[in-house]
């Protein structure tokens, strides 16, 4: 395999990254108009806290992958093309909890609405890490290099963990876990409150992320981990504390998406 594996549509050829993300907005947001509980929010309420997730992971996403290298990022602070590259997918997520969390008390809503993003949120990210995939060294998302059955040579002749595929795997499994949870709730077998299956999703892959960035070459200048990591570290404690709240009344846990 030769990266980047364009892809070609007749006479065209297309960048693998531009093509994957594209479909990762468009069926992820496919998937959340299919799937959202109607009963939650009325349309137009559901496509302003669309449009507050939207605009809160743009800017969370920049502002995570801008402390990737501070000194670089300190380096380039007036570098406009600079700042507009890269961008992290658990900056993303916590900035678009901010976004929602914001947009919610500005339209008024009390009621968690986290669960309705939860499988278009998983199938958008196993989409676009797809496209990370194909697109090779030049997407900054492989893994160390590795002696394992499973590395992969992105064109540079060193075997790296394909940590793009390690993570469409989890969640594939996250979703499975989570479809089972979410059936049980459905069928009474299990009560939990509203907003308990985007908790448990950001706590998986939370946790899915702090451990699999120790395989990534990316710089770790805080005190051995990178920003990914303490921004995952983060929200694990705030999600631990959100989970823990099941216990006591009431069930329906009110915002927090």
């Amino acid at each position: 395999m030769t990266f980047p594996v364009y892809l070609h549509l007749g006479s065209l050829t297309l960048h693998p990254h531009a093509v994957l993300e594209f479909l990762a907005y468009f069926i992820g947001f496919r998937v959340y108009l299919y799937t959202r509980s109607k009963e939650r929010l009325d349309g137009r309420k559901a496509m302003w806290v669309v449009v507050g997730a939207t605009l809160g992971a743009a800017l969370g996403s920049k502002m995570l992958y801008w402390f990737e290298d501070p000194a670089s990022t300190a380096a380039h602070w007036n570098d406009l093309t600079y700042l507009m590259m890269g961008k992290t997918i658990v900056g993303g997520l916590l900035g678009g909890l901010i976004g929602v969390e914001w947009t919610k008390k500005r339209i008024g809503v009390t009621q968690s609405t986290g669960d309705d993003f939860v499988f278009p949120l998983i199938t958008g990210m196993a989409i676009g890490r797809m496209g990370c995939f194909l697109t090779g060294l030049s997407d900054h998302t492989y893994g160390t290099p590795t002696g394992w059955w499973t590395g992969v040579d992105f064109g540079d002749g060193i075997p790296r963990h394909p940590t793009q595929l390690y993570e469409i795997a989890f969640l594939l499994g996250l979703a499975a876990v989570l479809a089972y949870i979410k059936g049980s709730i459905r069928r009474g077998e299990a009560r939990l409150p509203s907003g308990a299956l985007f908790q448990l999703f950001m706590t998986g892959y939370l946790l899915f992320r702090f451990l699999v960035d120790f395989i990534k070459p990316t710089p770790h200048p805080f005190t051995g981990l990178n920003n990914v990591q303490l921004a995952c570290l983060a929200g694990l404690v705030y999600y631990a504390f959100l989970i823990r709240r099941w216990r006591t009344p009431p069930v329906q846990a009110k915002g927090m998406i």
